[in-house]
């Protein structure tokens, strides 16, 4: 009965057929480049610029692309969504969003630590950050906010993000609202509800795709002195 039970339970699973390269069944294999720790700068902000140059001269497909990763407590629900990368230095790397109504502005508030991962297929390249989270301030904000075309500044403040909408046309009322109440200024304040969230990075990982999933990888962590610990983790 057992038996008869996990050939069902085996005839219902879907293992889907890797992307793999000549027609071939196998997952494609990683052959790229390699990665050793002479390569790598002490500062893994540093190092990101490094990789995130290179992943812009090498025409990666919009190589700010990031998942950004939360999580609500107490109940450890995980989110993820993607977003770009907006800022990077010293202090951390920076995206904009809602900060009232979405899914990640609840997790952030009960928990304000985030993951970003970003990859690049074309260069067989990962990095993955992790660390505490922190609001720009509006001012900072609004630096980054008059940048965008007016469309998105008025859509920042028209859209409720992740509130359910009965359809389309309850979204567009909202921005027609947003226009009438602003009535065609061009210069619009930043909401208070949006904007920039840092995350302050605490563990940066640097992944190379290698050939038969063998990957290099190293990790920076904070040494307790102000400086970072670099590493090579297993595949």
């Amino acid at each position: 009965m057992h038996s008869s039970r996990a050939m069902a339970n085996q005839a219902s699973r879907h293992i889907l057929n890797p992307s793999g390269t000549n027609d071939s069944h196998q997952a494609q294999q990683y052959t790229k480049g390699e990665l050793n720790i002479d390569q790598l700068n002490s500062d893994p902000i540093k190092q990101f610029d490094i990789w995130f140059k290179h992943a812009q001269s090498e025409n990666v497909h919009q190589p700010e692309t990031v998942t950004l990763s939360t999580a609500e407590l107490p109940s450890g629900r995980v989110s993820a969504r993607m977003v770009y990368l907006k800022e990077v230095d010293e202090r951390g790397m920076v995206i904009y969003s809602n900060w009232d109504t979405s899914r990640k502005a609840h997790d952030v508030s009960t928990n304000p630590r985030a993951a970003l991962t970003f990859w690049w297929h074309e260069l067989e390249r990962q990095v993955r950050v992790e660390g505490p989270c922190e609001r720009l301030t509006l001012e900072e904000s609004q630096v980054y906010y008059d940048t965008r075309i007016r469309g998105s500044r008025v859509g920042a403040w028209a859209s409720q993000q992740s509130k359910v909408l009965s359809d389309r046309a309850e979204l567009e009322q909202q921005v027609a609202d947003v226009e009438k109440r602003f009535d065609r200024d061009d210069k619009l304040p930043v909401p208070d509800f949006w904007g920039g969230i840092r995350v302050r990075p605490e563990m940066v990982e640097f992944w190379q795709g290698r050939p038969s999933r063998l990957h290099d990888r190293f990790q920076y962590t904070k040494d307790g002195t102000g400086g970072w610990k670099v590493e090579r983790l297993s595949p």
